[in-house]
């Protein structure tokens, strides 16, 4: 009957961002308390800054988390194999439906406006890793930063499981984003946020409509999931039902997505494809990834993944032509799933320490 009982309760959802809850570290061996600092707020992100007390100098990263329909948090894991060798910053992007509609719209110029704003803030030689979706905000950002000969351009950017050239081993989700014109997901995905709200009366892609269109993708594997944390309790395996549970507790908690930010990333990223032709533009001027020279950049890439497939991510090092091929490594994990390349086994294991090894290379 627990065990019931926690499959109901694991299946309702949360509008509420979980905490991180990461109060410590083990660097060399000894434990270093850990403090969440906001560095820097606008009404639709913090720039939290996961400070170690009586840490030594390490090089600082910038983590940019996805606006996709999942708070900052699911790259809890992420953020905790990365302290222990490196001063990690992360977006926290705010629930757009706590955001009041006097604060204007936001899409994918403010969305890169804040990357340039925390890449300034954290000053020279620091780094950039972009998780999933964001990765083309991010190679903006830096090519932006590089092309004006700003000294606070990363020394090196990391682009993770990201859709960089959705033309290349197009997977279910690039397929349904070609399928239907925009008006479409206008029509039918685009909702006013209710009264009640502090953001009531903005227009949004709901969270909850992001996270059924993920589940739907694949629904045998989460019923799956489902029945093995049943029979995992029923047979004392704490351990593994307690992973699958601390997953979908955070899978769960969904938040609604600007309107404009949905529609814009969904017609330049899945339809037109302007980074990869060349077309990208941020505040009416034209992005040059070949303007990039001296930041390193690292792809890395899943071999099983069905949300950014194989080649997605790696389309960033043909674009990248001003780069030396020694500033470039490419990184594909064999048996990795989406999620599996920024958190689990595959990524604490053989990921990271391709990614600690190209920071530590690059600083």
């Amino acid at each position: 009957m627990e065990a019931g009982g926690e499959l109901l309760r694991l299946a309702g959802l949360t509008h509420q961002r979980p905490p991180f809850a990461i109060n410590e570290v083990r660097i060399d061996g000894v434990a270093c308390p850990v403090e969440e600092v906001t560095t820097a707020r606008t009404p639709f992100c913090t720039l939290l800054h996961f400070r170690k007390a009586g840490a030594r100098p390490q090089p600082k990263v910038l983590l940019v988390a996805p606006l996709s329909g999942h708070f900052a948090t699911l790259l809890r894991g992420t953020v905790r194999t990365l302290l222990p060798d490196h001063e990690v910053y992360i977006t926290d992007w705010h629930n757009i439906r706590d955001v009041p509609q006097t604060e204007g719209s936001f899409g994918l110029d403010a969305f890169v406006d804040h990357l340039l704003e925390f890449l300034r803030l954290l000053g020279p030689a620091s780094h950039v890793v972009a998780v999933c979706q964001p990765c083309v905000a991010a190679l903006a950002a830096v090519a932006l930063l590089a092309e004006d000969g700003d000294p606070c351009c990363p020394a090196s950017m990391t682009l993770m499981a990201g859709p960089i050239d959705t033309r290349v081993n197009p997977t279910r989700v690039n397929d349904l984003a070609k399928k239907h014109p925009l008006p479409w997901f206008r029509s039918n995905l685009i909702h006013p946020i209710p009264q009640g709200h502090g953001g009531a009366g903005q227009l949004v892609y709901p969270g909850f409509l992001q996270l059924y269109s993920f589940m739907s993708m694949n629904p045998q594997r989460h019923q799956q999931a489902f029945v093995d944390l049943l029979c995992h309790r029923l047979r004392g395996e704490v351990d593994e039902a307690q992973a699958i549970s601390d997953f979908y507790e955070e899978y769960f908690a969904v938040m609604d997505l600007p309107a404009e930010f949905f529609l814009e990333t969904v017609a330049t990223v899945f339809q037109t494809h302007d980074l990869p032709r060349g077309e990208l533009h941020w505040r009416g001027r034209r992005v040059n990834p070949a303007a990039i020279r001296r930041t390193a950049l690292l792809t890395i890439e899943g071999e099983r993944d069905d949300i950014c497939s194989v080649g997605q991510t790696m389309a960033a090092q043909d674009l990248c032509t001003g780069l030396r091929a020694y500033r470039k490594l490419h990184h594909l994990q064999p048996g990795a799933g989406h999620y599996g390349v920024f958190s689990g086994r595959r990524w604490e294991t053989r990921i990271y320490p391709v990614l600690r090894e190209f920071i530590q290379m690059s600083n």
